[in-house]
C-alpha cells in the first residue's frame, strides 16, 4: 500500500513541477537579459546543413537496406535446387546467389591471384582459377578461397592446382564492375590482379566465359580458406552512421536557436 502511494506521489503534478523547477531556473538564467533575435541568413545556413546531413543519413540507411535485402535474397536462393553450369551462356541475374554445380578441369595457365584480401586480420590473396567446362571451350572462374601472403610482397605464393576432371559446387555471384585501383592495370596477362575483373578476364582469355564467378563451397575439393562474407556484414555500422548524420542535422538547428538569443 505504501509502495503505491510512493509511486503516486512521485508522479504527481507537484513532483513534476519540483523536478522541472531547476531546469526552468537554469533556462531563465541563460536567457536573462537576452532577446530572441534570429539571424535569417544563419537560419538558411542551418537549414542547408541540416538538409545535407539528412540526405547523408538517408544514404547510409539505404545502404543498410540494400545489404539486408541482398542477404534476404541470398538466404532464399540458397534453398533452391543447384543449377548445372554448361557450355551455354547463363543469365547472370537468374543464377546470381544460387547454388551451382559444374564439371570440368582447371586451366592453370590463366590462374591469377587477387591482391589485398584480408582473412582474420591477415593479408593475402584470393586464388581464382578458370575451369574449362566439359562439353566445350567455355570457362567459368572459380574463386577457390584465400591464401596468406609471403613476408615479401613481391614474393608471389605458388599455388598447387590439379588438372584432373572434377565436379565442383558453390555459389554463383556477379563480381563488381567498379573498382578502386592503385594504378593502371597492365594490358598483358599478370599473375596478380588488384580486383576480380570478369570483363578484363573475358577480354584476355580468348575463350567464351560464363558471366558469373563461382565461390567454391567450403566442402568442395581444391580450395583454400573459404569464409565468404555475408552481404549484411557490418550493416549496424551504416545504421550508426545514419543516426549520427541525423544527430548532426538536429545539432545544426539547436546551434542556430542558441545563437539567436542575443543581448540588446
Amino acid at each position: 500500500m505504501s509502495t503505491t502511494a510512493d509511486l503516486n506521489s512521485t508522479s504527481s503534478p507537484s513532483h513534476v513541477a519540483r523536478s522541472a523547477g531547476p531546469f526552468c531556473a537554469r533556462l531563465r538564467a541563460a536567457t536573462s537579459g537576452r532577446r530572441f533575435r534570429p539571424s535569417w541568413p544563419g537560419l538558411a545556413v542551418a537549414l542547408a546543413v541540416a538538409a545535407g546531413c539528412i540526405q547523408l543519413g538517408h544514404w547510409q540507411h539505404a545502404k543498410a537496406d540494400r545489404k539486408l535485402a541482398a542477404q534476404a535474397a541470398l538466404d532464399v536462393r540458397r534453398g533452391d535446387a543447384p543449377v548445372t553450369l554448361g557450355s551455354a551462356p547463363v543469365d547472370a541475374d537468374a543464377v546470381h546467389a544460387r547454388p551451382v554445380v559444374v564439371r570440368g578441369h582447371f586451366d592453370p595457365a590463366r590462374q591469377f591471384l587477387v591482391d589485398n584480401r584480408i582473412h582474420r586480420e591477415q593479408a593475402g590473396y584470393h586464388v581464382v582459377t578458370p575451369l574449362v567446362i566439359d562439353g566445350g571451350d567455355t570457362r567459368v572462374l572459380i574463386d577457390r578461397g584465400w591464401i596468406p601472403a609471403n613476408a615479401r610482397h613481391d614474393d608471389i605464393p605458388q599455388v598447387a592446382t590439379p588438372t584432373t576432371p572434377m565436379t565442383l559446387h558453390g555459389t554463383a555471384v556477379m563480381p563488381g564492375s567498379r573498382f578502386f585501383t592503385l594504378g593502371p592495370e597492365a594490358d598483358g596477362w599478370q599473375p596478380v590482379w588488384q580486383n576480380l575483373d570478369l570483363a578484363r578476364f573475358a577480354r584476355l582469355a580468348g575463350h567464351p566465359v560464363q558471366p558469373v564467378v563461382v565461390q567454391l563451397a567450403p566442402d568442395a575439393p581444391a580450395g583454400f580458406a573459404r569464409d565468404w562474407p555475408r552481404p549484411d556484414e557490418r550493416v549496424e555500422r551504416h545504421l550508426y552512421y545514419a543516426w549520427q548524420w541525423y544527430g548532426f542535422a538536429a545539432s545544426a538547428g539547436l546551434i542556430w536557436f542558441a545563437l539567436a538569443w542575443k543581448r540588446p
